[in-house]
Parts: C-alpha cells; sequence; structure tokens
C-alpha cells in the first residue's frame, strides 16, 4: 500500500497529521493552518476526457486521501457533493472569454463546493461517534448559508455561525438564520475579521475544546479548501481538450481560499495560465502584490461584502506555498475595484450585453475589460447568483432578478439569529452553555 500523504501546519510544528485529523480539527494546534508536506504532481492524461465534476475530483484528490479510512469511499463523497453543474458559459459579447459559474448549489454560491464536500467526510469519519460536535463557521455572507445547507440535520452535529450584523445583504442574513435545528447563526456586532478571530479563538483554546469538542467549515479548513480545486481543473481540463492551450482566471478573492485552490491546481499540473485576483475595496492584497509589505488592516464595507476581508486568513498558506516574495508576486496579478466601479460594471452589461453579475463577479467583469483583448482565453469566475444581492443589483439594472428555486424555498422560511459582542469571551461564555438544538426556527 502506498504511504499515505502527510500534513503539517504553516506555522512550522512537527507533528506531521494524516487528513482524517486535518478535517476533524479543521485548525492546527499550534494555530496554524494545514497543509500536505508536498502538492501531489498529476498530468493531463491522468483524467478521464469525458469525465463528470465528480470524476474529476476524484481523480484530483486521490492523493490527498492516499491510504486513508476514506480513500475508498472517496468516489462517493464526491458524487454525493458535486450533483450540481458548474458550466464553463461563453461570454456573449467577446469570443476570447468565458464565465465559470459556480452558483448552481442549493445556497447559490461556490461555497457549496467545499461544504458539501467537507459535510460527507464528516459523516463517515463520525460514523458511530456518540460526542456531539460544534462546527464553527465565520462568513462575510456566502459561506454560513453553504455550510447550514451542507450539515442541516446531520445527527450529532451543531453547526454556529458568525457574521457581521449588518454587512450582508438582506437575502444573505436570511439565508444564514433560516435553517434552525442544529444550525444556529449569531450575528457579531463587528467586522467579518472579528468573527473570523472569535473562531480561531476558540478554536485554540484547549479547555473549551475539552469541553465543548469544535472543528471549522471555514476555508481555514483543508476539507473544503482542497475540494475547491475540483472545479478549476474540470474547466481547466475541457478547455484544454478542446483547444490544446491553458485556461487563465480572473478570481474574485477576499479570504483567498478560493483564489489558492486555482493556485494549487496549477501547481498540481493543471492546464492554468495565468491567475488574477480581483479584489474589492479592500486592498490588503492589491497592495501587497504592487509590491508594498504585507499588511492586514481592519475591513471595510463595500457593495461585495462577501470580499470584505481586511486580513486573509489563507495568506498564511500563500506564503507557504512560495515563501519568497519576489517569488510569490511572479504567481499572482491582483487589483482592487471600488464600489462606484462595481456599480457601473453591472449597470453597463446588463444594459449592454444582457448579461447580470453579482457584485463580486463584476469586480472579475471589471479586470477582464480594463485588461481587453490580451489573445489569450479568459475565464471569470463567478462566486454567487445575483439574486442573492438583488438590494444592490435590482436599484442599479431597473428590473426583477428571477430567484432560483433552492434559494427561493430557503427565503419562504422563518429566520433567527442571536446578538453576539464582537467578543473572544463572549463567543467562548457561549459556546460553553448547555447544548440546546432546537428543533424549529424562531420568527
Amino acid at each position: 500500500m502506498s504511504e499515505p500523504l502527510h500534513y503539517r501546519s504553516t506555522r512550522g510544528a512537527q507533528h506531521a497529521a494524516r487528513i482524517e485529523e486535518v478535517i476533524a480539527a479543521g485548525l492546527a494546534p499550534d494555530g496554524g493552518l494545514y497543509v500536505p508536506e508536498a502538492l501531489p504532481p498529476l498530468d493531463v492524461v491522468d483524467f478521464d476526457c469525458g469525465g463528470t465534476l465528480a470524476d474529476t475530483a476524484a481523480t484530483l484528490l486521490a492523493p490527498f486521501f492516499r491510504s486513508s479510512s476514506l480513500a475508498h469511499e472517496l468516489p462517493a463523497i464526491c458524487r454525493e457533493a458535486f450533483h450540481f453543474d458548474v458550466p464553463l458559459r461563453p461570454l456573449a459579447y467577446r469570443n476570447d472569454a468565458s464565465v465559470l459559474e459556480l452558483f448552481h448549489g442549493p445556497s447559490a454560491a461556490f461555497k457549496d463546493v467545499g461544504a458539501r464536500f467537507l459535510a460527507a467526510c464528516f459523516r463517515r469519519l463520525r460514523a458511530g461517534t456518540k460526542t456531539p460536535l460544534t462546527i464553527l463557521v465565520a462568513t462575510s455572507g456566502d459561506t454560513g448559508a453553504a455550510v447550514a445547507s451542507a450539515f442541516h440535520g446531520q445527527h450529532g452535529v451543531r453547526v454556529v455561525i458568525l457574521y457581521p450584523d449588518g454587512r450582508v445583504s438582506p437575502r444573505q442574513a436570511h439565508q444564514l438564520g433560516c435553517f434552525g435545528d442544529n444550525v444556529q447563526a449569531l450575528r457579531v456586532d463587528g467586522s467579518f475579521d472579528d468573527c473570523q478571530r472569535m473562531v480561531k479563538a476558540a478554536l485554540n483554546d484547549t479547555e473549551l475544546q475539552r469541553r465543548v469538542p469544535l472543528s471549522s467549515a471555514n476555508s481555514i479548513s483543508l476539507g473544503r479548501l482542497l475540494p475547491q480545486m475540483s472545479y478549476y481543473a474540470h474547466a481547466s481540463l475541457a478547455w484544454w481538450y478542446r483547444h490544446r492551450a491553458p485556461l487563465n482566471f480572473i478570481v474574485p478573492t477576499g479570504n483567498l481560499g478560493n483564489a489558492l485552490a486555482c493556485v494549487w491546481a496549477r501547481d498540481m499540473g493543471l492546464p492554468i495560465g495565468e491567475i488574477h485576483l480581483a479584489c474589492n475595496a479592500n486592498a490588503t492584497l492589491s497592495d501587497y502584490f504592487d509590491g508594498s509589505p504585507y499588511s492586514p488592516r481592519p475591513a471595510v464595507a463595500t457593495l461585495a461584502n462577501a470580499m470584505d476581508v481586511g486580513a486573509p486568513s489563507n495568506f498564511e498558506r500563500l506564503r507557504w506555498t512560495y515563501p519568497h516574495d519576489h517569488e510569490l508576486r511572479l504567481q499572482l496579478h491582483a487589483n482592487s475595484v471600488d464600489d462606484a466601479t462595481i456599480a457601473e460594471t453591472i449597470v453597463q452589461h446588463a444594459r449592454d450585453h444582457g448579461e447580470v453579475f453579482c457584485p463580486h463577479t463584476a469586480t472579475a467583469v471589471h479586470l477582464l475589460d480594463s485588461m481587453g483583448v490580451t489573445g489569450l482565453p479568459w475565464a471569470v469566475v463567478a462566486t454567487a447568483h445575483p439574486a442573492k444581492f438583488d438590494s444592490v443589483v435590482e436599484p442599479l439594472i431597473g428590473r426583477h432578478i428571477e430567484v432560483p428555486p433552492a434559494l427561493a424555498a430557503m427565503l419562504q422560511r422563518p429566520a433567527h439569529a442571536e446578538p453576539m459582542s464582537a467578543s473572544d469571551d463572549a463567543l467562548k461564555a457561549w459556546l460553553a452553555q448547555p447544548v440546546e438544538v432546537s428543533q424549529a426556527v424562531a420568527g
């Protein structure tokens, strides 16, 4: 039997973990993020040229699960998680660009891919376990609903979602609070960075973990990040089989998980060319890639709220991948897009081309437009359905956006979220209370 791939912390701890431990824990014991000891190489010929997204994912992820207790289950896990399309659709107004639509899952955002894969893994890892587990999720808008949908009703698992009160769209907020049962939403009086800090502090509290076993489903969880490589692999392979050329991506990014998945897929050998990061007015990444020292800062609120991150967690993994600034800056490009430009892009494309984009996708579309014709094939990554942001998009385009059926069903449910101060101690005290999982959602 082949040797398993081991995982270590980005902060240098010597402990070598297996994939089961990595998925179960979420965060490394020293507070770092888990990374594989090395990214396993793959080749185009390793993949089924006519395979589904689930087939591509099973091939791509097999080396990461080698010799683990989940290895033989991996194809079934992928089929269970990836039951919706991620189409690469040509853009109507130019022949050198496409849109990779990642919003056809249950919560209408790309986070469904990683969340459903993680939930499928947990169902198997926790089979027969009686000790309850609490999964903490900090969300800037989309992650929480995807995780809630994926884990809703799962026996022995409680999901606790923290989101910045007033800094997500009304429909996002409704999604976060509409599940009930084993899912609880906390509206934090602060920013996403506060929510993320609170989650990390709880996960790093040994005494709290002893009393209330905790894990994470944010992109700090490697079990959620690894499957996100699958749609980049699948799209780039489809393009390669048709055109024998690598596909280039423009990725809207906030916490860097989605972009890092694209980088890792390329580093493993998938036919991916240039990668450009589209940021909103939170310019931590664009400033760094322009040559400034890396400098996390407080997040500012924007129209593209799910990207309102001033201290992206996955920069730590990106630095592990490319330890030297010069080398890292050769791998990626990053640009910031302000709210006025986001709004202008949404209006222009709806008016001139009949294309309606969410505010996050609009950041990437603007970068594509500003580059002009480059002679390269580009894929803009569409991270969420515009109907999730009706309060932003509909006034701009002057018409109603049809709501996908799964999202419409969520919006029909009553929703509730508890208030929470932006305090590490407040969250820890709340988590330490006896667990009472409601069987209904309060109005």
